[in-house]
């Protein structure tokens, strides 16, 4: 079984290369062909749609997962067509390929379908209303998706973090050993949730017996704001020996948080789908956060060895 991972040095698609390993014969693709460990991989630019087509033909995979993304939020604003060519038509085209050769197809998206609006988390069939391009974009994807009309699994998920990469975990500890004190957005509401988590539950969903198709909402449970957040990730750094010094976090409202999109101050998902439809618990944020600073402490050491 040969199993196609688009965005594969994403936070999520580095993680989906360890999980779905046992599943067959992984093969991965980045934009420019080579993963963060410099491992050569298959080429694969969703910015060119109308590229992939010859790519899916020749690969000819059993099952497709994509975990490429534009996730610039406010690059977005200004440079539309590339997040809806990468976010939106892409999904497309992958998704009729993947219908015409009976491939199931996974795809992530995001919170930022929802205008925020909320104070209940958003269940599955909860009406859309982007705030921005970003969020239209991922919507206009998931709809692609699904018009494609064969079997996919669409996850929507939100706060996705890692040991690795570009993400406000690592954000707060770089920022956080070189400073005393930091101002964190305290009135947007969400819930962190790891990227590997994530990745096992693809794997985990795609070995069930049954075709499922539809959405799911795939996070942590609980919620918190991005300075709870902040305060918990020195907190646990701190008790982990990552950090030997955490500074004074301070609370600000968003209007005080530089940026050209509009962000939802309440990107809560409901995930009871996912637990009934999959018999999946998922960890509380906390448990989570604890989980990647553990493997966090783990790299310090074998960095140090």
């Amino acid at each position: 079984m040969t199993v196609l991972v688009f965005g594969g040095n994403g936070q999520v698609g580095q993680e989906l290369l360890r999980a779905l390993a046992p599943l067959g014969q992984v093969v991965a693709t980045t934009r420019s062909g080579t993963l963060p460990d410099g491992t050569v991989c298959e080429v694969a630019d969703l910015g060119q749609p109308q590229t992939l087509p010859t790519l899916l033909e020749r690969l000819r995979p059993s099952l497709v997962v994509n975990a490429a993304a534009y996730t610039a939020v406010d690059g977005a604003e200004q440079d539309a067509d590339a997040a809806f060519a990468v976010n939106a038509q892409a999904p497309g085209v992958v998704a009729h390929w993947c219908a015409a050769h009976g491939v199931p197809f996974v795809h992530y998206s995001t919170d930022y379908v929802f205008d925020g609006q909320g104070t209940v988390p958003y269940r599955e069939d909860a009406p859309t209303a982007p705030l921005g391009v970003y969020g239209t974009s991922k919507r206009d994807g998931e709809d692609a998706v699904r018009v494609a009309g064969g079997r996919h699994l669409i996850f929507r998920t939100a706060w996705v973090y890692a040991s690795h990469g570009a993400n406000f975990l690592r954000t707060m500890l770089r920022v956080g050993a070189e400073r005393d004190q930091l101002r964190v957005v305290a009135d947007q509401f969400g819930t962190p949730t790891p990227a590997a988590f994530i990745a096992d539950v693809t794997a985990q969903v795609l070995q069930l017996p049954g075709q499922l198709s539809g959405t799911w909402h795939l996070t942590a449970s609980g919620h918190t704001s991005w300075h709870g957040f902040a305060e918990a990730i020195f907190e646990d750094a701190l008790a982990a020996g990552v950090l030997t010094k955490v500074p004074v976090v301070e609370a600000i409202p968003s209007a005080e948080y530089p940026g050209s999109a509009l962000r939802p101050s309440w990107s809560v998902l409901d995930n009871r789908k996912l637990r009934r439809d999959f018999g999946i618990t998922p960890p509380t944020w906390r448990e989570g956060l604890k989980q990647v600073m553990a493997e966090l402490t783990g790299q310090n050491a074998a960095a140090s060895s």
